[in-house]
């Protein structure tokens, strides 16, 4: 850990804060209207799933792609100028994007997102330089803190700003984020000392050694298997939820803002809250089954929901499902030793971004094929009960996977 003066790091936590909030409201404010500006460029509700979710697939191949070779480039040229450069790099993305005048614009954009978003591998790395190991838990629980907090403040305002301009959030983003820059540019401090650095090695930036390490481990395996189903019943949010809520219910931008920010406020609640004394009582395998079971329900009653009204209650028990990830974590941190631990983060992100470039994909072609002329699906919500089946199916094999990991229940 490099030794800062204490006025020093406090204001580089508090940077790193401040950026992680304003990176993470920047992409939230985009949320309620990209989809929409990608039906106007399309002329069709049907076509714009597809479109949507192949964006979708693309920022999260980008981040599969990118985020072990920006991680390798901070550990050889320092922590600061990468977190300034990928800054820099998303405030440009956005006035890219409010000016993009056909969807190749609109696809650039989302490469150069996902390469620049990349970039929080880095802000995590930051809080380790200059936090004690018994005190890292508690940063890392800031920054989680500060993205939930991100990611209720920037589709609320982003449905606010988009009932004036479908290009307004695009503007406000990329203000946000200049906001970070400059800030950073006379706050941050470079954390990672010059006799620490390692020399850059395309074997260690590889996206596909760190799964490697899933595969040596055979109790992994399952529960790998359950983190993967997670992650792609997930991106259902990503690639259909906001043409879903216009289509079925007419939802306006600043409805479907303001929605999302609930879901960001109830999971601020879940994992902030309840987790903590729910393993308490239950311990992680019973954790781990009830959140992803109450997710199952949760989404195939939103499927269901023949109104607004209850497909909003339908987020009550869909929120439950928070309890899910950390519990799967715990599980498969206690099947590697303490040197692989950064391996098995490694080899998690590299889990989800696959199922982030999949998920979009399948779920924004079953939209289209649910909706419009002639469906091959006659229902609307034929996605959000195909997302309830995977989960349901993740709780099923979870059963077995949490005794694989020798979980010990109470009682």
């Amino acid at each position: 850990m490099r030794l800062f003066p204490a006025s020093a790091r406090r204001a580089a936590i508090a940077f790193i804060l401040v950026t992680a909030l304003l990176d993470v409201m920047a992409m939230g404010i985009v949320i309620p209207v990209l989809p929409p500006l990608i039906e106007q460029f399309t002329g069709s509700t049907a076509r714009a799933g597809v479109i949507n979710g192949l964006f979708v697939a693309l920022w999260a191949l980008m981040q599969f792609l990118c985020s072990p070779v920006i991680g390798s480039l901070s550990d050889r040229y320092g922590r600061r100028p990468v977190i300034l450069l990928s800054t820099l790099g998303l405030s440009a993305d956005y006035v890219l994007m409010a000016l993009a005048p056909d969807l190749w614009w609109l696809a650039a954009g989302r490469i150069l997102a996902g390469v620049t978003s990349a970039s929080f591998t880095t802000v995590y790395a930051y809080m380790a330089d200059i936090t004690a190991p018994d005190a890292r838990a508690r940063g890392y629980g800031l920054i989680g803190a500060a993205f939930s907090a991100g990611f209720v403040a920037g589709p609320l305002l982003g449905g606010i700003l988009g009932e004036i301009s479908p290009r307004a959030p695009f503007w406000a983003a990329a203000a946000l984020s200049g906001v970070a820059l400059l800030y950073g540019l006379f706050v941050l401090p470079e954390s990672l000392a010059g006799e620490k650095r390692m020399a850059f090695s395309w074997r260690r930036a590889n996206p596909f050694g760190a799964l490697m390490l899933l595969r040596s481990h055979r109790d992994l395996t399952r529960l790998s298997v359950v983190n993967f189903l997670l992650y792609f019943a997930h991106h259902l949010f990503a690639a259909v939820f906001v043409l879903y809520a216009g289509h079925r219910f007419g939802w306006s931008a600043f409805q479907v803002g303001t929605l999302l920010a609930l879901v960001g406020a109830l999971d601020m609640i879940v994992q902030g809250v309840l987790v903590g004394p729910v393993v308490k009582r239950l311990g992680d395998r019973r954790t781990m089954i009830l959140g992803l079971a109450a997710g199952a329900v949760g989404i195939a009653c939103m499927g269901l929901a023949p109104t607004g009204w209850l497909f909003t209650l339908a987020m009550l028990p869909n929120a439950l499902w928070g309890l899910a990830m950390p519990t799967i974590q715990s599980l498969m941190t206690r099947r590697v030793s303490e040197s692989e631990q950064g391996q098995l983060q490694g080899a998690n992100m590299s889990v989800g971004s696959i199922a982030g470039v999949i998920s979009p994909l399948f779920f924004g072609a079953v939209y289209s094929m649910s909706v419009g002329q002639n469906p091959a699906f006659p229902y609307p919500g034929t996605a959000f009960l195909i997302a309830a089946a995977i989960l349901a199916g993740a709780a099923i094999i979870s059963l077995r996977a949490a005794r694989d990991a020798g979980e010990m229940l109470p009682g």
